[in-house]
């Protein structure tokens, strides 16, 4: 067993995905097939323990009313999925227990008790995922129920059934249970529970259980199912070292795992710090430069999960829109130029709608040299929701007009594997809400509220549903800086805290038109769109390299648990 390499060079992979919940499973491997504590020559073999066992199962089948057992246990040790020690014997779960499946008396309703009345009901609800033990029920049935369920005694093993299959639990209560758990019943001497308990937990429990439940529309676990599963039987004192070294190694698995949140929770802080400076409201043009610095510095030892490499690219769009991405130009035309040409623009359109000027504690931050601030509506052309057609769905059509959903909707651009359609006459009534190229569409309910495609300048054309919003621009060329900024967290905030409604949510147009606009001069939004490429590629790079690393500790740590797991003799074959 390899097991020292493992911890010699955990530093190198604790890093990795879920590497504590395999060096959990490991544990229970080697647990199963006798590697985690020696043998003792002294112990009784498992053979002669198993033929104790048998005695005191059909005793336990007789007095518990279990189905009775069938078959033998001399079997042909050669033919079982592993090798085990020579004081093992592989035999069958029915071989060491007896297995029943729960039942309900049905109503259920009707058998539920009041208060303290009547027995515990212990249902999957009861149970707690990664726990051992059911020690209470949040209902009880009357006793008149009994006849109908089956009734389980504090040490019986439950095991999950149906849906979640494979879940192993203790109870430490007596009550009833449903039929979506099986109880596994073991003489108490003999067998180690916690034992079977580790075993159903192993990969060699879970691939049985998995193989035996597949191929049904809804897969279980019946009873006789579980009875075949295969069972490596150590004698029992060695049953009862392998509980105690897998309790000590799940401890320390646990210390691992708090260290390494612990960690994670302190790059978190870190990350957010470093990156916070960069657009605090006291960061000037003087002291950015060395905070933007220190960031850079820091960031390659901060960044180990692609979530905090998203954080990266918010606050790059964040400091798009605040103007400390580039520098200022003087000799740029101002982008007060834009909002003339805007304004000139739906003069002629004889759109009269009026936004607000931004003054005073209204905005947000100051404008860099050259910006100007406006409102969505003073930007914009035109905004607002579409419509759904009279009718809903069945208006659609085979073909036609492509009519766009919040679905349809990602921030990377139009996504139409599921797109619908309306026919040409519905797309005339629909007039208002047709697309053009260059328009922004804002999703502006539900969960993916927020979300902003950019539409491509040669698009042939489409409609949109109520749930999304058309933002027509009115400066020529500023469409793409106006969807970098409704990425930006700055405009996100907005829309989410415009929001009226419950339930679904939505931003209504006049609150839509209210959001401010930190507008630059035209030319450099183009260094900024620039710049902001430039930087996603790099963030690109770096989610890439963090795939890689990921990569390599998950190859390195499933190599040594395998060189683990594996006998010397292979281990030797496999390096010549």
């Amino acid at each position: 067993m390899n097991a020292e390499r493992l911890l010699e060079v955990y530093e190198q992979i604790s890093e990795a995905p879920d590497a504590i919940a395999r060096l959990r499973r490991f544990v229970l491997d080697l647990a199963v097939r006798g590697k985690l504590v020696e043998q003792d020559a002294r112990d009784e073999p498992a053979l002669q323990l198993l033929e104790r066992i048998t005695v005191e199962r059909d005793r336990i089948i007789r007095d518990g009313k279990f189905k009775s057992y069938e078959g033998s246990f001399v079997r042909d040790q050669e033919a079982f999925a592993f090798p085990i020690p020579a004081s093992w014997h592989w035999c069958y779960l029915d071989d060491v227990a007896a297995i029943a499946r729960g039942g309900s008396p049905r109503p259920i309703k009707a058998y539920l008790a009041d208060g303290s009345d009547g027995v515990p009901w212990i249902k999957i609800g009861d149970s707690t995922r990664g726990s051992i033990y059911i020690d209470r029920t949040a209902e009880r049935i009357k006793a008149e129920g009994l006849s109908k369920s089956r009734l389980v005694v504090p040490g019986d093993l439950l095991l999950s059934n149906s849906m979640s299959f494979g879940f192993p639990y203790i109870t430490n209560i007596e009550g009833c249970i449903h039929d979506g758990w099986l109880v596994i019943r073991t003489p108490d001497q003999l067998m180690s529970k916690l034992f079977l308990h580790a075993l159903f937990l192993s990969e060699h429990a879970k691939q049985s259980f998995a193989e035996a439940a597949s191929g049904a529309v809804v897969q279980n676990l019946n009873a006789d199912k579980v009875r075949k599963l295969t069972v490596p039987l150590p004698p029992i004192a060695e049953q009862h070292r392998i509980v105690a070294k897998v309790d000590e190694l799940m401890a320390l698995c646990d210390r691992l795992e708090q260290v390494r949140r612990s960690r994670e929770e302190l790059r978190d802080k870190l990350t957010a710090a470093s990156l916070a400076r960069l657009t605090a409201p006291d960061t000037t043009a003087e002291n950015f430069p060395a905070h933007a610095a220190f960031a850079l510095e820091a960031l390659p030892a901060l960044t180990t999960r692609p979530d905090q490499i998203k954080t990266l690219r918010q606050t790059i769009l964040n400091l798009a829109v605040r103007g400390k991405l580039v520098e200022q130009d003087p000799a740029d035309e101002p982008a007060a130029a834009l909002l003339l040409e805007a304004k000139a623009l739906k003069s002629e359109a004889g759109n009269k709608a009026k936004a607000d000027p931004i003054e005073g504690s209204d905005i947000p931050f100051p404008a860099p040299l050259g910006w100007s601030w406006a409102r969505v509506g003073t930007i914009a052309l035109q905004t607002g929701s579409g419509s759904t057609p009279r009718g809903g769905k069945s208006t659609y059509a085979d073909e036609g007009t492509p009519f766009l959903r919040s679905q349809n909707i990602y921030d990377d651009g139009l996504r139409l594997d599921d797109v619908v359609f309306i026919n040409d006459e519905t797309n005339k009534k629909m007039r208002r809400t047709q697309v053009k190229g260059k328009d922004l569409l804002l999703n502006i309910t539900g969960g993916s509220i927020g979300r902003c495609a950019r539409i491509p300048d040669d698009f042939a054309g489409a409609n949109v549903s109520q749930h999304v919003a058309i933002i027509r621009t009115a400066a020529a060329g500023t469409e793409d800086y106006l969807h970098l900024l409704c990425r930006s967290p700055f405009f996100q905030e907005y829309v989410i805290g415009e929001q009226t409604g419950a339930g679904r949510g939505g931003l209504p147009k006049n609150r839509m038109d209210r959001i401010p606009v930190p507008l630059p001069p035209l030319t450099e939004q183009h260094r900024i769109l620039a710049k902001v490429d430039a930087l996603m590629t790099l963030c690109d790079r770096l989610e890439t390299a963090l795939t890689t690393t990921d990569t390599t500790r998950i190859r390195l740590l499933d190599a040594l648990l395998h060189e683990a797991l594996e006998p010397a003799t292979e281990i030797l074959e496999a390096a010549e």
